[in-house]
């Protein structure tokens, strides 16, 4: 776990370079499989080396920049499992999720048979991601951590395992992040902007299981792709495992931190029916974001709060 993280802003890239492929290769309920030609196997060899490239370059350059010499020891271990209150360990599975979901739909959508697309495509994100681990395994401060390790493998386990028992993804796992309120009084600490803190701001990350609402509890009783959403964040956190009392010479409050729960609505958007190519790809680079709804919270101080809107 390490709170300034490149390799996730290499996994933004392949992100953004998988989601502009064609929106019909990630559509996951209106690909006929079977109507696919065998050829398009094919299509997916320039894209491959591109992707293996991107990465390798990547993950070349983390490995010559992300520490510096002094700082290289022994292959060890750590257990940073209590870090940000687990919301690190959620944003692993997250990130590994996505990238298996993307690389399974990909193979599919250009004829490779199921089961090769599972071994090849659905375990790309632990493949992607756990590289990173063994770097910081050689490096002062950092350690390999089983934790990641797990949580990546949970996160293509968590795609692959739906597909076998479901044929598609009847759990969808979802993000929001909001710049939280710590951020202004942490003097850097959390991000200087919004963009920022996206890698700094955890009390910002909330991580969901959107289930489809008809096919788990109400039958066909509300539009296919209204979904119940369930999630988790964590706030008070100025420090991965205790808060600083100041950063770069500014005092920061004391503050007590805290898990949050939480219940909201939520929209599958491959469930809504188009026949624009412009809105399934619009709704296909949606499918990973839970977008603000109101929402109900449980937390570990044992308050219940309500929200308008969660963000």
């Amino acid at each position: 776990m390490k709170s300034t993280n490149p390799m996730k802003n290499i996994s933004i890239v392949i992100l953004v370079f998988c989601l502009s492929l064609p929106a019909s290769s990630f559509s996951q309920d209106s690909l006929n499989y079977k109507s696919l030609r065998k050829k398009n196997i094919y299509n997916t060899i320039p894209v491959i080396g591109a992707f293996a490239l991107t990465y390798t370059s990547g993950f070349v350059y983390a490995n010559n920049n992300y520490y510096p010499d002094s700082n290289r020891v022994p292959f060890y271990f750590t257990n940073d499992n209590s870090g940000f209150l687990q919301v690190d360990k959620f944003q692993h599975a997250f990130g590994s999720y996505v990238e298996s979901y993307l690389g399974y739909r990909y193979l599919r959508y250009n004829g490779v048979n199921k089961n090769t697309a599972l071994i090849f495509g659905g375990t790309l994100g632990f493949f992607v991601q756990t590289p990173k681990e063994i770097i910081d395994g050689y490096y002062e401060g950092a350690g390999f951590s089983w934790g990641d390790a797990l949580g990546n493998l949970a996160g293509s386990f968590f795609m692959i395992g739906q597909e076998l028992l479901f044929n598609e993804q009847v759990i969808r796992y979802k993000f929001s992040f909001w710049r939280s309120p710590y951020a202004d009084q942490a003097n850097g600490l959390l991000g200087r902007n919004y963009f920022h803190s996206y890698s700094l701001d955890y009390n910002g990350h909330t991580y969901w299981f959107s289930l489809n609402a008809n096919r788990f509890l109400l039958k066909t009783k509300l539009p296919d792709w209204v979904s119940i959403s369930l999630g988790y964040s964590a706030n008070g956190m100025f420090g991965p495992f205790n808060n600083l009392d100041s950063y770069n010479g500014v005092p920061i409050p004391e503050t007590e931190r805290y898990r949050q729960y939480l219940i909201s609505l939520d929209i599958d958007w491959p469930k809504i029916k188009t026949n624009s190519k412009f809105l399934k790809f619009i709704f296909n680079g949606l499918v990973f974001i839970k977008i603000p709804f109101p929402a109900i919270e449980l937390n570990s101080k044992g308050q219940i709060k309500g929200y308008l809107l969660y963000f």
